[in-house]
């Protein structure tokens, strides 16, 4: 499953919104230096979907804002 994203680093309250159409709000504490927001994103979205961080990982839009992150199901 694919997820589209709008990320706000540097945020004073980290969390995640799901938006009327679907998208993603994500909202970090860490700056976007060297994959730190990035990194943040991913576990923040896997906490909040209830998933492993080795599920979730960032296939657009490693550099800006708006991300396209994929969720991958557990295997049965």
């Amino acid at each position: 499953m694919r997820v589209t994203a709008h990320v706000t680093p540097r945020s004073r309250r980290p969390g995640v919104e799901r938006l009327p159409d679907g998208t993603l709000r994500v909202a970090v504490g860490e700056p976007p230096e060297d994959g730190r927001a990035n990194d943040a994103v991913v576990a923040l979205v896997a906490a909040h979907l209830g998933v492993p961080r080795s599920r979730v990982r960032i296939v657009h839009g490693h550099r800006g804002r708006r991300k396209i992150l994929e969720i991958v199901p557990a295997r049965r």
